[in-house]
Parts: structure tokens; C-alpha cells; sequence
């Protein structure tokens, strides 16, 4: 044995010599790459986000402003727009921002004393006003960051600067070109804070080259060793750090691929226009970042009694309607998981019989409850490895409910744009555009359509005598029975004032005049009480047009029904006209042959 010792090879000098001085030198690359790269890696990604939403704002402010682009040829803007705007800063990211007119001039900003400013900076002139976004990021300090974002920051936030007033912050400055006819006739000029967003992706980078650099140092000093071994045992030590190797990268694949699956799961999320679309992303999303649970989604409904069932995946189900007492995470409004402990209770929602476990996340945006995410494991999936997904499942459930709220939130503001805010009728805008796109499909099917234009006889009078509170509860009470007496795609809408119109698909002439007649009895049985006395009987003056004898385009059809409809004033209010009828007893005769009991609709009115 001691010769066989004795026999071994001996060392070799020159690859140990070259062996130290090629780790130190890779220690020192590695140290480098985790000092120097993540600053400028960050840095490129941060310009890139920030373009992308510079561009979207800039594509919203323009939305937004009355006059769009022409409001910085002017350089000037209305109140309506002044209050958007000053809504901006919190509803986003955004800090401040400033309107620039082509000179320079700046005409609106969210710090007062910025309006008349001329920014006579070289980049503006140089880069701004050729038609090219000029962007700088750079360290300020605390001190000279606009109060405007000290006040609109967390009021800890706000003490943590005021404690360390020698920090310096990340801001970014972006100035978006304003092109009209390929002219460039203002820009826009944001402001966000990247501090902390920076920080936070600079740390995440740094501890991510650290653990590389790590890996990578650490098999090189197991490799140097390996090779030094000899026979079985450095076979063994080459395939055990194989396989670690193999299980590693399988790890890191994993965790990149769900990475990326969120980054995508939320971008999509974000572009979403209707809860329905968004929750055929998360279906299709969730069954491949979480590939060994079945899955559903409940989201509240608008009254907030019940949890409708909106998505399942992975072979998963859900029912249609679900309270929140049937759910031991709503109950307890923290996530629950079935199947860990030695004595645990099923979700009323879920399948009694079925006990393999299962995680109910509520589902939070802005410390609102908005929904339910249900996820069970799939039949052989031991309960540790599912459990081992419950953080993946909780980033998911994040996601998902901030899509959710936007989601919500937009369709809120787009309702409240169409919609009569004393009635909650449908406005002139909606009207147009419904009626443009109704005539477009009769049209294409050859179906009638019919408008009525209805006005309340003698208002003005009205609320010269009894006051405008009691005007208002007349139009309340007449735009009750116009929604009411509505079915299917039927539309109500408040034109302005007094006056309103009713858009009826598939109906023809004499249905229409007959439903038009119905309503002008159905809205004079109504009984308004103001006070302690009843107002004075309520009618109303209704003009009937049909598609498409009296017209084929929107405005042609409108103008007809208010040309029957003021024809129907000129005979002495308070009964039917139609369009192009030169018999004045036309409607009365068309509604002697509807039946004389009123419709279940009308009598829910009276």
C-alpha cells in the first residue's frame, strides 16, 4: 500500500501555479461585473419603461384635451381640461408634468410657478422641437425635488426624506415632441421618481450576480478538485456535481420561465379592455405557470351580494354563483389552505367529497376585497410540492387583482361619459354612436328601426312655477318609465334639457307608433309628489321616424323624428306624430288599434 502511495502521480507545479492566479483573476472579473454591470443594465430597462409610458401618457393627455394637439399651437387650455389634468399626478406614477408650447413656453404645469417659463435649455431646441423624445435620468438631491412630490408622497415617505435630506433621488425627465401636420407645434415634459424602483431592481441584479458569480466560483475551485482525483471517486464527484448542476439550471429555467410568464401574465392583464377578455387570459396564463393545480376565478358582482364564477383551468370548475360566507379565505380574509393541518374544514364552493388540499386566496386591490382565486392540486401532486407553489399562486392572485380593479375602474369611467347624471340615461353621445352603428346593421339586414323624439309639454313653465328641484324630479320620474318600458337593445337617452329619444331596433311604423303612443299614456298616469302636494299632471309630445323611409344616416333620421315631433307641439302637445304624415289624426288612428290594457311595464309605472 505504501508503495502504491508512493506511485502516485506527483503534483503538478505548473497547472497549481496557474490555477490561483486564474481564480483571483476571475474573482476580481466577477467582483467587477457585480459593482459596475446592474447600475447601467437598470438603468437601459428603466429608459425603456419610461418611453413606453411617456408615449402612452402623451397619447392620453391628447385624448384627453378638448382640442387635442391644436391646445399647444394655441397654448391654451379650458377648465375641463386644467381639472384632467390635475388629476393626473394621482392616478399614476407620474410626479409632475409640464405643457410646452413650440417656443418653449411653458403654459400649464402642476407647479404654478412653472406656467409662463420659457425652457431655453439646448436639448430643447436641438432634439425636442426636430420632432425626437429627449430623456435624462439623474441623482438630485432631496432639497431640490419639487415640493408638489414631497406633498403627494406617503406621509411616511415623506418624513424619510425630510430625516435625510443628504439622499439624493433618481429622476427622470422626459420630454414627448407634439407633432400636427408633421409640425411640431409643443411637447410634454414628465417627471418620475425611479429611487426606489431602481433600488430595488439594482439590489435584485446585484444579489443576482452575486449568487452566479458565487455558483460559478464554486465550481470552478470543485471542478480544480475533481480533476486532481482519481478513478471511481472522481467519476462520482463529476457526476454528483453533474447533477446538481442539471437540478440548478432546471431550477433557475423554472424560476426564469415564471418570471417571464408573470412579466407577460401582466402585461396582458394590463391591456385588457373587459373583465371578460381578462379572464380568458388568466385562464390560459395560469394553466401554464401553474401546470399541476386546477384552478377558478370569482370576482364580485356590481351590487356585492354574490361571487360570480368568471374562469377555470386545468380541468378545474366553478360554479355561477358563490357567497362569501361559502369561502373560509373570505371569511377570514386571509388565504386558506385545505389539506396541512390535522383538522381543517372544506370551502362550502368546493367539492365536499374531494380532499385533496387546496389554497383560496382572497383577491385585494386597494384593500378592497374584488374577487376569489381558488386553486386545487391535481390528482398525485403531493401536498409538498403543491404547497411549494403557494408564493407562485399569491404573485398571480397580485397580478390579477390589480388588472381586475383597472379594469373596473375604466369601465366605471367610460360609463360615467356616456351616461345623463340627473336621469342615468344613456347622453347625445351615446345615442349617435349607438344609432350610427344600429343603422349600419339594419341596413346590412334589411330589419326596420324606429326613433321617437319626445318632449315634456310646457317645462319651462313647469319650472318657472314649482322651481327646479321639482323640474328635476319630473325628468327623473318621465326618465323612469322611458327605461322601464325599454327591452333588449332598446335605448333611452337624455338629449338635453327637457328633451329625450328612444331608439327602437326592429320595429316598424305601426308597432312604433304604438309603442310611442303607449308611453305618451304611460307617462301621463304618473303621480310626482314635491313636498306635501302633487305636481300637476305630466305630459308629453312624441314624434315618430322610421328607417329607412324617413332617412338612412343619423342625422337624417334625428331630424325627422324632431320634425314629427314638433309637428306634434304645433297640434297641441301631448299626443303622437310621425314623420312624413300629413293626416294629423295619423297616430291617434294607429293607437286606437293597440290593446287598451296597459303593458306590465307601464303599470309598474303608475
Amino acid at each position: 500500500m505504501t508503495e502504491m502511495l508512493d506511485r502516485r502521480a506527483p503534483p503538478r507545479p505548473f497547472f497549481n501555479k496557474l490555477l490561483m492566479p486564474f481564480l483571483g483573476a476571475v474573482t476580481v472579473a466577477m467582483c467587477l461585473s457585480v459593482i459596475y454591470l446592474p447600475a447601467p443594465i437598470v438603468d437601459r430597462m428603466l429608459r425603456d419603461d419610461v418611453h413606453r409610458k411617456a408615449q402612452e401618457w402623451r397619447l392620453r393627455v391628447l385624448d384627453a384635451l378638448e382640442s387635442g394637439s391644436e391646445t399647444f399651437a394655441r397654448a391654451t387650455i379650458t377648465r375641463g381640461d386644467e381639472l384632467w389634468l390635475s388629476q393626473v399626478t394621482t392616478l399614476s406614477e407620474i410626479y409632475c408634468f409640464k405643457l410646452i408650447a413650440a417656443e418653449g413656453q411653458i403654459f400649464w404645469s402642476t407647479q404654478a410657478e412653472d406656467i409662463g417659463v420659457v425652457n431655453e435649455m439646448p436639448f430643447f431646441r436641438r432634439i425636442v422641437a426636430a420632432g425626437n423624445p429627449y430623456y435624462q435620468a439623474e441623482d438630485r438631491p432631496v432639497s431640490e425635488v419639487d415640493d408638489h412630490f414631497l406633498r403627494s408622497a406617503s406621509s411616511n415617505r415623506a418624513e424619510l426624506y425630510e430625516d435625510e435630506t443628504g439622499k439624493l433621488m433618481r429622476i427622470a425627465e422626459i420630454h414627448e415632441p407634439i407633432l400636427q401636420n408633421g409640425r411640431v407645434v409643443g411637447a410634454i415634459a414628465f417627471y418620475t421618481d425611479l429611487t426606489e424602483l431602481r433600488a430595488i431592481f439594482v439590489d435584485r441584479l446585484e444579489r443576482i450576480f452575486i449568487a452566479l458569480s458565487v455558483v460559478s466560483l464554486l465550481m470552478l475551485v470543485v471542478t480544480s478538485t475533481v480533476i486532481r482525483r482519481s478513478g471511481r471517486m472522481q467519476l462520482r464527484v463529476i457526476n454528483q456535481r453533474a447533477e446538481q448542476e442539471r437540478q440548478m439550471m432546471a431550477e433557475q429555467m423554472r424560476l426564469a420561465r415564471n418570471v417571464r410568464l408573470l412579466g407577460e401574465l401582466n402585461e396582458w392583464l394590463q391591456s385588457s379592455r373587459s373583465l371578460d377578455e381578462l379572464f380568458k387570459m388568466v385562464g390560459r396564463f395560469m394553466s401554464h405557470i401553474l401546470p399541476n393545480s386546477e384552478g377558478s376565478v370569482y370576482v364580485y358582482s356590481s351590487s356585492r351580494d354574490v361571487l360570480v364564477g368568471s374562469a377555470s383551468w386545468n380541468g378545474g370548475h366553478h360554479c355561477d354563483h358563490i357567497r362569501a360566507e361559502d369561502c373560509w379565505g373570505l371569511r377570514r380574509g386571509r388565504t386558506y389552505t385545505f389539506g396541512s393541518a390535522e383538522v381543517d374544514f372544506p370551502c362550502s364552493h368546493s367539492e365536499s367529497q374531494d380532499d385533496r388540499p387546496s389554497f383560496c386566496f382572497p383577491v385585494l386591490a386597494h384593500g378592497e376585497t374584488v374577487g376569489l382565486l381558488h386553486l386545487k392540486a391535481k390528482d398525485s401532486v403531493p401536498l409538498e410540492e403543491f404547497r411549494a407553489s403557494q408564493r407562485l399562486a399569491q404573485m398571480c392572485a397580485e397580478q390579477i387583482s390589480l388588472a381586475i380593479a383597472n379594469v373596473q375602474m375604466r369601465d366605471q369611467l367610460h360609463d360615467r361619459s356616456i351616461r345623463d347624471p340627473l336621469t342615468g340615461l344613456y347622453n347625445r353621445r351615446h345615442l349617435t354612436e349607438t344609432l350610427r352603428r344600429q343603422l349600419e346593421q339594419a341596413h346590412r339586414e334589411e330589419r326596420p328601426l324606429s326613433i321617437l323624439s319626445i318632449d315634456v309639454d310646457h317645462f319651462k313653465r313647469f319650472n318657472d312655477t314649482h322651481g327646479h328641484d321639482a323640474g328635476d324630479m319630473v325628468l327623473r320620474a318621465v326618465a323612469s318609465v322611458f327605461e322601464q318600458v325599454c327591452e333588449g337593445d332598446e335605448t333611452a337617452c337624455r338629449m338635453g334639457g327637457e328633451e329625450f329619444m328612444l331608439l327602437l331596433p326592429d320595429l316598424g311604423l305601426p308597432t312604433a307608433a304604438l309603442r310611442a303612443e303607449a308611453l305618451r299614456g304611460a307617462v301621463e298616469r304618473i303621480n310626482v309628489r314635491y313636498g306635501e302636494k302633487s305636481l300637476p299632471r305630466i305630459t308629453i309630445s312624441v314624434g315618430v321616424a322610421v328607417h329607412p323611409e324617413d332617412g338612412t344616416m343619423p342625422q337624417q333620421l334625428m331630424k325627422a323624428a324632431d320634425d314629427a315631433l314638433y309637428d306634434a307641439k304645433g297640434r297641441g302637445r301631448n299626443r303622437v306624430a310621425v314623420a312624413g304624415e300629413d293626416d294629423p289624426t295619423q297616430a291617434e288612428v294607429a293607437a286606437l288599434h293597440a290593446s287598451p290594457s296597459p303593458t306590465p311595464q307601464e303599470e309598474a309605472v303608475a
